[in-house]
């Protein structure tokens, strides 16, 4: 006999997007049923953004010692205590959980199962000792890692984000397959910690980011010593004695194959639409995801999705966002409608790559010769030149009346400037908005008001504006 339950909102996920619906429902007092089967937290703190940021800062911390020398301090790199990275990465898994803990849920007043659920029709979910009849349903199952089917690779013990970071000891030669950000920031942190990378990507590395920008960030990969084979397709894996075997075919390069002792794939992602029941609950959806409307409404009007199970833009950040119009929706009544132009995303290698809002081509295409380009340059900007972080670009992407449509960015501490940036294109801010706000002196942030700046460099020339201030002067 199962336990029946008939709370206001049922979530199936406790990653980022259903820890926030439940946790801002129960804020307001509303019974909230949250089944999780596995890790509370989710990939992102347990396999995905928070162990890959935290190896980074490790990879980060030996970069500067062999940097030292620039900045006349002798400092010696003695050797990389891999298990010690390791233990770190675990410590801040650790510091986290508690925040996304079973107790600290139970706490504010959400009932938390640990255990499978599914639909077994439109109104219902069922675990092994519960069944669940809510007057919403959230589906927050996420996304795992996509396995290509390529021949061989299911003989040799490949890795994906789910099992890298269980690893003691650095890999003599680590082999990446796949060349987004998961893939580059996975090659430049363990280059950095000493092993040796391939990095093998069927087209283009870093290939939805601006190309100028981009290619900043693949060139210091290749300086650091990642081979990174663009353009080039994984035919076949194989294992040879201790090692594994990478066969492939590159448009430069032809036939080849890299020996290595271990394999990452980061080939992209999967929404998790297996075994959830979906079916039975009258949910359309397709091996890219959930199918929802702008309301992240399902096609059974009681189910919500939210987050990577919906086969949009799979970051924490948008899981989070999706949260808050589905609690807007099931709790106030009102309109919520998802804008994916304002979303940010960024690559966390050093340099670090951001974006948010619509590319140059984009705008283009739909402001046509209305649109400009504003740029500022690391190298211009005293604080990057202090710290020598000279190496990077922001670029501003402005449409009619100076409206910021979008932004790009390369260099230190992208992924913090994108946020004013974020801000700007989300209110539909100007280039006269962010030229007149006042950025502490010295700050990488002042990146954005000199790049806003330059739009009005041309005025002094104008010959109408010469006159006026002919005439202005002539009052005295």
């Amino acid at each position: 006999m199962r336990t029946e339950l008939k709370p206001d909102i049922c979530v199936i996920g406790a990653g980022s997007g259903g820890l926030s619906v439940a946790a801002a429902a129960a804020a307001f007092g509303v019974d909230v049923v949250l089944i999780e089967k596995g890790k509370m937290g989710g990939d992102c703190l347990n396999t995905g953004c928070v162990p890959s940021k935290a190896l980074l800062s490790a990879a980060k911390a030996a970069r500067s010692v062999r940097s030292a020398a620039a900045f006349g301090v002798n400092a010696k790199l003695e050797g990389i205590d891999f298990p010690k990275a390791n233990d770190h990465v675990h410590s801040v898994i650790a510091a986290i959980e508690p925040h996304d803990s079973v107790e600290r849920f139970e706490g504010l007043g959400v009932t938390v199962i640990k255990s499978h659920g599914h639909f077994v029709s439109p109104d219902c979910v069922v675990t092994d000792k519960h069944e669940i009849r809510a007057r919403r349903f959230v589906v927050a199952t996420g996304s795992t890692a996509t396995v290509p089917p390529i021949s061989g690779l299911d003989t040799v013990p490949y890795l994906t984000n789910e099992n890298i970071f269980e690893l003691r000891e650095a890999p003599a030669h680590l082999i990446i397959i796949g060349g987004g950000p998961i893939g580059l920031e996975m090659a430049q942190a363990h280059r950095r910690l000493g092993s040796r990378v391939t990095v093998i990507e069927g087209q283009k590395a870093l290939g939805k980011d601006d190309p100028e920008l981009a290619a900043i960030v693949l060139d210091q990969l290749r300086a650091e010593g990642v081979d990174l084979k663009e353009h080039s397709s994984v035919e076949a894996v194989e294992q040879r004695g201790d090692e594994i075997v990478v066969k492939w075919m590159s448009t430069d390069e032809g036939a080849g194959e890299t020996v290595g002792t271990h394999i990452l794939v980061a080939a992209g992602r999967s929404p998790n639409v297996e075994g959830v029941g979906l079916e039975a609950a009258g949910i359309n959806f397709d091996r890219r995801g959930i199918k929802v409307g702008s309301d992240l409404r399902t096609s059974n009007r009681k189910v919500y999705a939210v987050g990577d199970v919906t086969g949009g833009l799979q970051f924490t950040h948008v899981a989070g966002y999706h949260a808050g119009l589905v609690i807007r929706s099931i709790l106030f009544r009102l309109p919520a409608k998802e804008d994916r132009s304002i979303i940010p995303w960024v690559t966390y290698t050093s340099p670090e790559l951001g974006h948010v809002g619509l590319s140059e081509k984009e705008a283009r295409e739909v402001h046509g010769d209305k649109v400009r380009v504003l740029a500022a340059d690391y190298s211009g900007n005293d604080r990057a030149q202090a710290e020598g972080l000279t190496k990077g670009r922001l670029k501003l992407v402005v449409g009619p009346k100076g409206r910021v449509l979008g932004a790009d960015i390369v260099g230190a501490q992208a992924g913090e400037i994108i946020n004013l940036l974020s801000l700007a294109v989300a209110k539909k801010l100007t280039v006269k908005d962010l030229a007149g706000f006042v950025s502490p002196y010295p700050t990488l942030g002042e990146l954005v008001r000199r790049a806003s700046i330059s739009y009005y460099a041309d005025l002094p020339g104008k010959p109408w504006l010469r006159k006026m201030l002919a005439v202005l002067r002539a009052f005295g």
